[in-house]
């Protein structure tokens, strides 16, 4: 059963699971000890943390570990801010960062300016560098996204950092299995589960001559930095896999590459109404994201697992809080049906063919259940239009992807240049509705704030 989610969390490496069980025999003592199996436990540690750093580009002493990539970011934004009180308190942040640095940055800093993104995901240095000021005490900017796969231009970024005095943390957690991040970085934060290593196990780097005042409780290990006993087996098997998959990234990031190419060419070929996004060149090589026109994410996702095929997706209807990926929601892209594919290591042709055979009649199958057969005939502005007028569609209470399979299946009633007015109070709709115009050849007019929580979404027809 092939498993698609390794931006997610990947297997374990053999590698990690060999050095795992090898760190438990011989690894358990204390290594701040004097004895000889404290010494034989630091010895691991240290050989441990340079290989982290010679994967990372940094030195040993610059790199500690910690329980995981989201405590590390914590760690990061938490002492950067607070090693440059004295300036201030602002932190720059792309629109598609990790949650983790999001939530940071508005827990440690006190103003947070979010830099726009293209609708491939992929901020403008410019940009960026105007969002800088005189009190930016930390700037913020993944290598690439967990959500789309773009890379980020973190060497332009930085050199627009280092030019207005701002360190740049980069989380490189996506990233960090196929190369060293570009130079410039103050920063770096990363996951060993994203790698293959085990979980628990993040690393945090601190370049020598940036302002750092940590601000866990007063401990000895980990340069003061990350409080708490070291996990030396899970860190030493987190190097161990680094350091292995390393060894075979470029290979592997052609081979992958190809298949995921198939996938974006052969994905809309197959499926009707679909949207693939992210940057087509510019991206991780194992990562493919796309979205669905008239489909329940949710059922999708469920129904791509009874067939064997465990993927991701950033649709509202996927999560608790019933509100759109915030990725792409700064792309402005759809939404609604979203697959995220990120392949593992080891993924052969025949397990994406496979995929690519069932994911048609999959998604035909959940549009179905939603009525939205007839929507995606009627979408393409064929109608006669005899109704004569604008027209007024009340969605309230209905969820994405309703709103816009009724949308598409009313279109065609409205003569050229007339209006459909939704009325829905779904927030995934102030996406998939300027999505869905856009992938329909439709106009877009606009939104207007109604009373009670809904919002009326204005379509034009055009053809």
């Amino acid at each position: 059963m092939p498993y698609f989610d390794a931006a997610s969390s990947a297997p374990l490496h053999p590698v990690a699971r060999q050095a795992l069980q090898a760190a438990l025999d011989e690894g358990w003592a204390d290594p701040a000890r004097l004895y000889r199996e404290g010494r034989r436990a630091r010895l691991l540690l240290d050989a441990a943390r340079e290989a982290a750093a010679e994967a990372v580009g940094c030195r040993p002493d610059e790199l500690v570990f910690t329980p995981s990539g989201t405590r590390a970011v914590h760690l990061g934004v938490a002492g950067a801010l607070a090693g440059r009180r004295r300036v201030g308190r602002h932190v720059v942040v792309s629109a598609v960062e990790h949650s983790s640095v999001l939530h940071a940055s508005a827990r440690h800093g006190e103003e947070t300016s979010e830099v726009p993104v293209d609708r491939l995901g992929r901020v403008d240095p410019s940009r960026y560098a105007a969002a800088l000021r005189e009190d930016t005490a930390l700037a913020c900017l993944q290598s690439a996204n967990h959500e789309v796969g773009t890379e980020q231009p973190v060497r332009e970024v930085a050199a627009a950092c280092r030019a207005a005095g701002v360190p740049l943390l980069v989380d490189a957690a996506q990233s960090l299995a196929w190369g060293p991040v570009d130079d410039g970085w103050s920063l770096l934060t990363a996951s060993a589960h994203k790698w293959g290593g085990p979980g628990g196990v993040g690393l945090l780097a601190v370049r020598k001559g940036v302002r750092f005042a940590s601000q866990e409780p007063a401990d000895e290990r980990e340069s003061g930095r990350s409080a708490g006993y070291e996990n030396i087996p899970g860190i030493v098997a987190a190097a161990a896999s680094l350091r292995a998959v390393r060894a075979q990234a470029e290979a592997e990031a052609v081979r992958l590459r190809g298949l995921v190419d198939r996938i974006r060419a052969r994905v809309p070929e197959l499926v009707p109404d679909v949207d693939v996004v992210g940057d087509p060149v510019r991206r991780l090589p194992h990562l493919v994201t796309f979205s669905c026109l008239y489909v329940d994410g949710e059922a999708l996702l469920h129904e791509l697992d009874r067939e064997g095929y465990s993927v991701s997706s950033g649709s509202s209807c996927t999560s608790s809080t019933l509100t759109p990926s915030h990725v792409l929601r700064a792309m402005g892209v759809l939404s609604e049906g979203n697959v995220r594919v990120s392949l593992p290591s080891g993924t052969t042709a025949e397990d994406v063919e496979g995929f690519l055979e069932v994911l048609p009649e999959v998604v035909s199958a959940v549009r179905g259940r939603v009525g939205a057969v007839a929507a995606s005939a009627a979408g393409g502005g064929a109608g006669s239009g005899s109704g004569g007028g604008d027209l007024v569609l009340d969605t309230l209470g209905k969820r994405c992807p309703i709103p816009v399979i009724e949308l598409a299946k009313v279109i065609g009633d409205v003569p050229p240049g007339a209006t459909v007015t939704v009325l829905s109070d779904d927030e995934a709709a102030r996406l998939d509705i300027p999505a869905w115009c856009e992938m329909r050849g439709q106009e877009y007019v606009g939104e207007e704030e109604r009373g009670g929580g809904g919002v009326a979404y204005v379509v034009r027809r055009v053809s």
